[in-house]
């Protein structure tokens, strides 16, 4: 991780030079100079072949004598102009647009974007190379940032652990007080929570830093989901929830071990938003290159404004529900199907609840 830190701040300070390059370069004339310059010309040479293939359509084809010269000279004048002013403008304003693009891309948290660009204007290539540095900068303050979280909960997971322990060893110890009871099982609760916030940071920072799924065999995908109902038993059967489930058998080639927590977290979700007595619809099915799971759920619903923010690390759209989890779930959902070239779109249904919809493509064994 350091030899990494390291590569990124040699990267920046490369990106600084280029950036300070182009800042120090003397420019003769602005770039709206020469645009008005460029404009001037371009009317100037318009009007010029327009005059000569005014000449020349009239020396070929004596009817176009009878147009007044004025009208040939506007319409071919017109026409020359669009012509020239659609390539500059191409040549001007196609970084601008690049630019645009790289800013949105920026705004989803895509730091590793570049951009280059073939324009001679060196106030263009300022503007690229000072994007360029921004990114680079960005990128290495959030490297810096995870870091920082992953060492310091690596740091609590052994104490957390200790305090854990001893809690559940005072669970079981006779002659306790009802306060004192009630006292070690909430102990007991938090430092549950704590672990399991500590264990989701570790391991998100560890798929963070994978470019490609490992251990990828085949299973039966329809077997996990199962798993994983089965495995949630003690939440729903509590609430009194109902589950309508529709399984294909589906043999799927992907990495069994990180997989399973996208339907832990998604089912998790639904049971935790679901009202008691609730129904929860789950399907899964197979349609020609990818395979399809839908989760549908009867609760509140998640805001419009709340859909952007969803898979943003820690967020949590209804605090109501705060102490239930720790605002991981999802996006280690979404960093998981990325890596598995999957995608996941959520929407509210009309009747009430939401519903999420995983797509992973077929891989070829």
């Amino acid at each position: 991780m350091r030899r990494k830190l390291i590569l990124k701040q040699q990267e920046n300070k490369k990106e600084r030079e280029i950036f300070q390059y182009f800042t120090n370069q003397k420019i003769r004339f602005s770039l709206s100079s020469r645009l008005v310059l460029l404009v001037g010309i371009t009317v100037a040479v318009s009007v010029i072949v327009a005059l000569l293939l005014a000449w020349f359509l009239n020396w070929l084809i004596p009817a176009f004598d009878k147009l007044p010269p004025a009208v040939l000279l506007v319409l071919f004048s017109l026409l020359i102009a669009l012509a020239v002013t659609k390539v500059f403008s191409h040549l001007f304003f196609e970084s601008i647009k690049d630019m645009r693009e790289g800013m949105k891309r920026v705004a989803d948290g895509d730091f590793a974007i570049r951009l280059e660009t073939k324009s001679n204007s060196v106030e263009i290539q300022e503007m690229i190379a000072g994007f360029n540095l921004m990114a680079k900068e960005l990128g290495s303050i959030e490297m810096l940032q995870s870091d920082f979280v992953s060492n310091v909960s690596h740091e609590f997971k052994t104490p957390i652990g200790a305090i854990e322990g001893y809690t559940t060893l005072l669970q079981d110890t006779e002659n306790l007080s009802e306060d004192q009871q009630r006292y070690v099982d909430k102990i007991l609760y938090n430092t549950h929570r704590l672990s399991t916030l500590v264990s989701n940071i570790l391991f998100l920072s560890k798929i963070e830093n994978l470019d490609i799924p490992s251990n990828q065999k085949l299973y039966r995908l329809d077997e996990q989901i199962r798993e994983s109902i089965v495995a949630l038993e003690t939440e729903w059967s509590v609430k009194e929830i109902e589950f309508d489930v529709d399984l294909d058998a589906i043999e799927y080639l992907g990495d069994e071990s990180i997989l399973h927590h996208i339907w832990d977290n998604l089912i998790g979700n639904a049971i935790k938003f679901s009202p008691t007595g609730g129904e929860i619809r789950i399907q899964l099915k197979q349609k020609r290159e990818e395979v399809l799971f839908m989760i549908e759920d009867q609760g509140p619903g998640i805001l419009e404004e709340a859909k952007k923010h969803i898979y943003d690390k820690f967020y949590q759209a209804d605090t109501s529900h705060k102490e239930q989890g720790n605002g991981l779930g999802l996006a280690l959902v979404k960093r998981i199907l990325e890596l598995s070239e999957g995608t996941i779109t959520v929407e509210n249904v009309q009747e009430g609840g939401c519903r999420f919809v995983v797509s992973l493509p077929v891989k070829k064994y």
